[in-house]
């Protein structure tokens, strides 16, 4: 796939919807790329360590590499966003596409939900996880440049429809991601044929839903873009977050965003 370029300026869109993302500014342009070698997907896995381990404290278990690395990676594309002045990788995506999906033998969401109400759209359905941005570049502009790239990639393939663990932190025990699901199950949600059951439920009712939240940027930004929720989300205790099974029909983008992404 080509590489893009994407000026701040045509972002400013998404940073003004959203008064409440980081107040560090994009100075330079940032570039959008495919991983193409060992060395730039081992990029995308130094930055996912910093962001996961690091600084949210997941156990990824003893490496004295300091990168985040499973089984999958080796069966999917990797999306790099790329700061212009330094050439650092700031943002990263991994996409599992159908064809590797089959070779894999599963998805990452299989060890987290039953998705037995999803596989009649496999042939068609991408997987993308391992999504994380460097604290100093959490701002609107960089999420839409991530959601660009998996467009274009989306309709390059002609793939229609995106699953993925939107992960939600826990520091607080849960009551955070149990207001959240609450807030979400009465706007967001999915018709009900596409309904996820969790393995390892998050125990909402255990827990306080009452607290007034927002959603983190990420997610915020695929229920902006016209995401929904697959259900109840599922409890990660390796990452100590919560995670909402997250689709996405390519054809049911907001019209207000489909001008950036589907060009």
């Amino acid at each position: 796939m080509s590489e893009l370029i994407l000026d701040p300026s045509l972002m400013n869109e998404v940073n003004a919807q959203d008064q409440k993302t980081s107040n560090t500014s994009l100075k330079n342009p940032i570039q959008i790329s495919w991983a193409q070698d060992e060395n730039e997907v081992r990029e995308a896995q130094q930055l996912r360590y910093k962001v996961f381990a690091e600084e949210m404290g997941a156990h990824l278990g003893a490496t004295h590499e300091k990168i985040d690395k499973d089984i999958l990676d080796q069966y999917c594309d990797h999306l790099l966003i790329r700061d212009t002045e330094t050439l650092k990788v700031i943002g990263t995506y991994r996409v599992l596409p159908p064809h590797k999906a089959k070779e894999a033998g599963f998805y990452y969401s299989d060890m987290e939900f039953n998705l037995d109400r999803l596989m009649h759209l496999s042939d068609k359905m991408v997987e993308v996880g391992r999504s994380c941005v460097h604290k100093d570049f959490r701002t609107g502009g960089v999420i839409m440049a991530l959601w660009s790239g998996l467009a274009e990639y989306m309709k390059k393939n002609g793939y229609e429809v995106m699953i993925g663990c939107a992960s939600v932190p826990m520091g607080d025990g849960g009551h955070y991601a149990a207001s959240l699901a609450k807030k979400i199950n009465q706007s967001h949600l999915s018709s009900i044929e596409y309904r996820v059951t969790p393995k390892l439920p998050l125990p909402i009712h255990e827990l306080d839903q009452d607290l007034d939240v927002e959603a983190p940027a990420l997610l915020k930004g695929y229920l902006r873009v016209g995401a929904k929720i697959c259900g109840d989300p599922a409890w990660d205790p390796d990452f100590n977050t919560a995670d909402f099974l997250t689709m996405f029909f390519l054809k049911d983008i907001n019209p207000r965003y489909a001008k950036h992404f589907l060009v």
